[in-house]
């Protein structure tokens, strides 16, 4: 799906090799039509073409072939037999990007705020993807160079990585079930008084189509959140996606009136009453949503041992911490 930060464009193609694809239809996607399962466990693939993979018999379930509105039970075998995608537009960049967990496998790195994760109209160079294909070539022959999830553009934290077909399509088969621990850190507008779940579909907004919204015919999404750190005039919280909708974390906070902060989308800068010119500087300079990929757990998808990588909070989201910190302890003192 195309979102708004990344500008992604679908610039893959055939690449005349071909394989098998199989994997297990989780019981998350229990009821859903055979082909919006398909979408959800291939996402490399567009709609349009495992539509026709299954009209043709390409497309099966349990080696049978069914139709794309067939609906799913969950723990059934998806297999596509078809030509694989490979990227072939993006070039390799010297862009730094530090890596936090290699193997033959995987990849988990840690993402700067600023960078835009795919090519697209607006951002043909200068992504993730370049500097990926710069860090290990043989990406290249893999669907959208390995990336199995995103993160906008000025979203800082961990992702993984496939670096081989297996591990690319085990990873997005976790993701469809739900099995990717993926935690956040967010410095929200207002005091919290506790935790809670956001319970809330999303979609695109019906009169500005950059951003999304909770609309009532929007796709299932779930954040949970807890209180890290409370402050005068903001929170420190922990957000744990149970789905990975579009600015998900960021529409569900605002839907909460505790909109992140530097969010240019979702939030109004706001100067809370008798904040310190050390502090209004700060809120005035951050320029980018206070949002950051913190963690992320997963199951290594060869030998099925627990992974969980860390990203230290980056420098600029530290600082901003720092002087709200300091604003609530020099209230505090009187």
């Amino acid at each position: 799906m195309k979102t708004p930060d990344d500008g992604f464009e679908d610039d893959l193609e055939d690449s005349g090799d071909s394989d098998t694809l199989t994997v297990e239809v989780p019981l998350a996607l229990a009821g859903r039509r055979f082909d919006q399962a398909l979408a959800e466990l291939f996402p490399e693939h567009s709609r349009s073409r495992l539509s026709e993979w299954i009209k043709s018999g390409a497309a099966r379930l349990d080696g049978r072939t069914v139709k794309p509105r067939d609906p799913v039970h969950g723990g059934e075998q998806a297999t596509l037999a078809v030509r694989l995608d490979v990227q072939t537009h993006a070039e390799p960049e010297p862009i730094a990007v530090t890596v936090l967990h290699r193997d033959p496998h995987v990849l988990v790195i840690d993402k700067p705020a600023g960078l835009v994760v795919h090519p697209g109209a607006g951002n043909p160079r200068g992504t993730l993807v370049n500097a990926l294909l710069n860090l290990d070539p043989g990406l290249a022959e893999l669907p959208r160079a390995g990336i199995v999830h995103r993160l906008d553009k000025d979203t800082s934290g961990v992702m993984v990585i496939a670096r081989t077909l297996l591990a690319h399509t085990a990873l997005v088969a976790q993701l469809a079930a739900r099995d990717v621990g993926r935690q956040y850190l967010a410095l929200v507008a207002g005091p919290m008084i506790a935790g809670g779940t956001v319970d809330a579909p999303i979609g695109r907004h019906p009169r500005d189509r950059i951003r999304m919204a909770v609309v009532g015919n929007g796709r299932p999404a779930v954040t949970h959140y807890r209180v890290a750190e409370r402050f005068r005039s903001h929170t420190l919280v922990e957000c744990r996606l149970e789905t990975g909708r579009t600015h998900q974390i960021r529409v569900h906070m605002a839907h909460i009136r505790h909109p992140i902060i530097g969010d240019p989308l979702y939030a109004r800068l706001t100067q809370p009453k008798g904040a310190s010119e050390a502090l209004l500087a700060a809120l005035r300079g951050f320029r980018r949503q206070a949002l950051h990929a913190q963690r992320l757990s997963f199951r290594h998808p060869i030998d099925d041992q627990p992974i969980t990588v860390e990203a230290a909070m980056p420098e600029d989201m530290q600082h901003l911490l720092a002087a709200v910190r300091e604003d609530s302890r020099r209230h505090a003192e009187g």
